[in-house]
């Protein structure tokens, strides 16, 4: 691995974590929207996990033209697990935020958001999580859908987990939505399994416990980008790599706290986004049409009962749960209604 330019030593208020492979088509849009607001205490580091193409001199131009706050890391390939937790480890600023390097964010609420951050980097004790809207920029599609948490939180307050209201049926904070005080990462022991897709999912909740503030800012920051053909959450890639599901489950399951250890808000909101993984990745494991997944599924909630009774007990009570597991033609209409679910969840409905 190898790092181009060391930064400055003055600590950044945020560090962007960009993973890429192969993205030199699509990192200038990435990179623009992220320099839009420069300033001394921004920092962006991109990880160059292993790219054939021009990845690595795309970013060498924009390091080019902002020293201090370009920061390029090359590695042998990892997967974007592993490009995170380079990321992770190389981090200077207060806060971070991973940008995947075919998105990019709205240069008038990284104003925003910047100022926000400030504001909470000179208090005694900073907020721990920041919860922005995200929008998805889907190829071919004028209209475009953005996603808010009016329902679940009120914004530009300091709130605890007992303060949120509960999520909609197929709704939970996805990576895009979250901005982290680096600490919260290094103290929860955030590190995600190499050559691993769909890890965004561990990202966005193994963190959980070790956090104690939220701030939701009611701003259309993140731009996920789409419908763009190979990407990851298509549907027939899904099947392929239900495998990779079955995977993040576990790791999931394993990271959920038992009950009465976190504050009640924290636990129903891990629970209800555990039910939507272990749904997530039952309709795919169902759709694949193989008898050793229709096995993977039972052995799924299997290894949650052997995990803990408790915490199987309160996923399978959920709506969702109860409706992916009811047998017969029921059943079916369930698991259609499930894809639907798993459609808004990964975000390539």
């Amino acid at each position: 691995m190898t790092v181009d330019r060391p930064a400055s030593t003055s600590p950044p208020v945020l560090t962007f974590i960009v993973p890429a492979y192969n993205m030199a088509q699509h990192l200038p849009t990435c990179l623009d929207s992220l320099l839009s607001q420069e300033k001394d205490d921004l920092e962006v580091i991109v990880v160059d996990d292993g790219s054939t193409d021009a990845t690595a001199q795309v970013v060498q131009s924009y390091q080019a033209r902002h020293p201090h706050t370009v920061r390029l890391i090359r590695q042998t390939n990892k997967g974007h697990g592993g490009a995170v937790n380079t990321g992770l480890a190389a981090a200077r600023g207060r806060y971070v935020k991973v940008v995947d390097a075919d998105d990019w964010v709205d240069p008038t609420s990284l104003g925003l958001v910047l100022d926000q951050l400030r504001d909470q980097s000179r208090r005694t004790n900073p907020v721990d999580m920041v919860v922005t809207n995200y929008v998805y920029e889907k190829e071919g599609r004028k209209h475009k859908r953005a996603i808010n948490f009016r329902s679940v939180m009120d914004p530009g307050q300091v709130l605890d987990w007992n303060h949120l209201r509960r999520f909609g049926l197929a709704q939970y904070m996805i990576m895009h939505a979250l901005i982290l005080r680096t600490e919260v990462l290094r103290q929860a022991r955030t590190h995600l399994p190499e050559h691993t897709y769909y890890v965004d999912f561990i990202y966005s909740y193994q963190p959980l416990p070790w956090v104690h503030t939220l701030l939701y800012l009611d701003t259309n920051f993140y731009r996920y980008h789409t419908g763009r053909k190979g990407q990851s959450v298509q549907t027939s890639i899904m099947i392929a790599r239900v495998s990779q599901l079955l995977l993040v489950n576990g790791l999931m399951a394993d990271s959920t706290p038992d009950p009465g250890t976190v504050p009640r808000g924290l636990y129903r909101y891990m629970i209800h986004y555990l039910s939507i993984n272990c749904v997530v990745t039952s309709v795919f494991l169902i759709l694949s049409r193989k008898p050793s997944n229709y096995r993977n599924k039972d052995m799924l909630w299997s290894r949650l009962e052997h995990r803990s009774p408790a915490i199987a007990s309160d996923v399978r009570s959920t709506l969702l749960c109860r409706m992916i597991n009811m047998p017969g033609r029921p059943g079916r209409l369930a698991i259609r209604l499930g894809y639907k679910a798993a459609e808004a969840a990964m975000g390539f409905n």
